[in-house]
């Protein structure tokens, strides 16, 4: 990973690109993560920068992370407070009903010996709620615009499944895989910071968008 995959930059903060497949925790079996890259990531400071949220293995597009402890600190309670806005674009497994509208769906985490763990719906889970919107249809999959409101593991991936009723495009856990990956991207990130200007950054869509149709 190198600049060509940093989209915002400034002395607390900066967001990258992170491509389909890598993942941003080191994996168990040793294979490369996001801490490879981070030693290219420094620009100057001494620190290697730190993530300061998730996106899972096979999800594209923009992570913050933060290029010291102090900012880190700011930008955690900055997600806490819900001070960070996200868009998301996937290509679901079929056609949703409608144009729009918002998921509240509330999600637990279960776990199995058989299956390992996933999440589910369920009343007494954490309050979850997506906005979403269709933008296009094609050969019988749609791509959509999702706008999460709250920030739960796997959130938008069991909304679309269990809320709309059709999973995203090579989702392995809660839909079905795919030969183009899974068809999930975070878009767009802007972060508010008081008196400081907003961290804003924009993903350009991935080639795998492309290539199901939806350039």
């Amino acid at each position: 990973m190198h600049g060509d995959h940093v989209l915002f930059l400034d002395g607390e903060a900066l967001v990258i690109d992170k491509p389909a497949g890598l993942p941003v925790d080191k994996p168990r079996d040793g294979s490369l993560s996001l801490e490879n890259h981070l030693d290219s990531l420094r620009f100057g400071f001494q620190r290697w920068p730190q993530p300061v949220h998730r996106l899972d293995r096979d999800t594209s597009g923009c992570l913050l992370l933060s290029r010291n402890p102090k900012a880190h600190a700011r930008l955690q309670q900055a997600f806490e407070r819900g001070e960070v806005s996200k868009r998301y674009l996937a290509v679901l497994d079929g056609v949703p009903t409608g144009e729009r509208g918002t998921i509240d769906l509330a999600l637990a985490k279960v776990s199995t010996a058989a299956t390992g763990w996933r999440m589910v719906g369920d009343p007494k889970g954490k309050a979850s709620r997506t906005g979403w919107e269709l933008l296009a249809v094609k050969d019988g999959r749609a791509l959509v615009a999702f706008v999460p409101e709250t920030g739960r593991t796997h959130q938008i991936r069991v909304h679309a499944a269990s809320g709309l009723g059709v999973a995203v495009v090579g989702d392995p856990v809660y839909g079905r895989a795919d030969r183009l990956g899974m068809m999930l991207h975070a878009a767009k990130l802007v972060v508010t910071r008081g008196a400081k200007p907003a961290i804003e950054a924009e993903a350009p869509t991935p080639e795998r968008f492309a290539a199901a149709g939806f350039a």
